[in-house]
């Protein structure tokens, strides 16, 4: 394999991590591969010899090349960015839990996208960086051209920001998680009345044609039969976040087979959607919480 056959191979290898944060700071999956596209451009360039750590340097020219993008539309106001983006609906916490950390690292792609538009350039990459991806702040500071105290204050004032348009959301996603936890314990360990108690008394369960070709029933109504359907199960599923929320994905022998979906108001589960097929599953955002 000749250097450049190597280099394409190692691009392709990070080309996930560097969309994820090229979306995260841009706000368009079209920006975002636009990006990449500049970044191969740069490696093309570069000596491969001076790099010592490749995966590290394709994401701070990936976040160079964003922040330049991201000042470049601060100087062109009238240029709307961002229309695949979410609504918001929740911010992070300083006193978080590592559990919540993680959920809300990989919900705010999809969540506060909208939000991190409010965000000053700078401001935006040192959070993304930092509170996403956990790039310490003596790496963003060269990036950002600030020493790494003051990258470290342009994330805590871009956290402050985040957290305070957020909080007015309409969904916890702390609290779907919970939800979301809970149910998997009691459907494991069978624990019919905890079910019942998870459970809208309304509650409906779905599952499309690939699901109930894997044995799932095509509707069940009723927080009774509902609970009866799901104990004792389960135990082939995986925590997840399925597009920006808490949900489930059974992955028996480490296959992905087919998304759990919840719809949870008030603390309850409204709605559960099995989905199998296999198309739509490919259309999903899924990020595994569970080893």
């Amino acid at each position: 394999m000749d250097e450049r056959d190597w280099l394409t191979e190692r691009l392709e290898a990070n080309r996930p991590r560097l969309r994820a944060v090229g979306y995260r700071m841009l706000g368009s999956h079209a920006e975002a591969d636009d990006a990449v596209q500049e970044v191969w451009l740069r490696l093309d360039r570069a000596d491969p010899s001076n790099i010592d750590n490749l995966g590290g340097w394709l994401t701070t020219i990936m976040a160079r090349v964003c922040l330049d993008r991201l000042r470049s539309r601060r100087a062109r106001p009238e240029e709307l960015v961002g229309t695949d983006l979410p609504m918001p609906n929740v911010a992070p916490g300083d006193d978080m839990d590592p559990a919540h950390q993680v959920l809300m690292a990989e919900s705010v792609g999809s969540a506060l996208l909208v939000v991190l538009d409010l965000l000053a350039p700078a401001e935006r990459v040192a959070f993304v960086l930092h509170d996403i991806f956990a790039v310490p702040f003596d790496e963003i500071g060269p990036i950002v051209g600030r020493s790494p105290q003051a990258s470290r204050q342009l994330a805590s004032r871009a956290r402050r920001r985040v957290r305070g348009t957020a909080a007015a959301g309409d969904v916890d996603l702390v609290r779907q998680r919970e939800v979301v936890d809970a149910f998997v314990a009691a459907s494991r360990n069978g624990n019919f009345d905890a079910l019942l108690a998870l459970l809208d008394p309304e509650v409906v369960l779905r599952a499309d044609a690939a699901a109930a070709r894997m044995g799932a029933p095509a509707e069940v109504r009723g927080a009774s039969p509902v609970a009866t359907i799901c104990s004792g199960g389960a135990r082939g599923a995986q925590r997840a976040i399925v597009d920006g929320v808490p949900a489930l994905v059974w992955a028996p022998g480490g296959l992905r087979r087919a998304v759990i979906g919840f719809t949870i108001t008030d603390g309850k589960i409204v709605e559960i959607n099995l989905i199998g097929e296999p198309e739509q599953m490919r259309q999903l955002d899924i990020v595994l919480l569970d080893d």
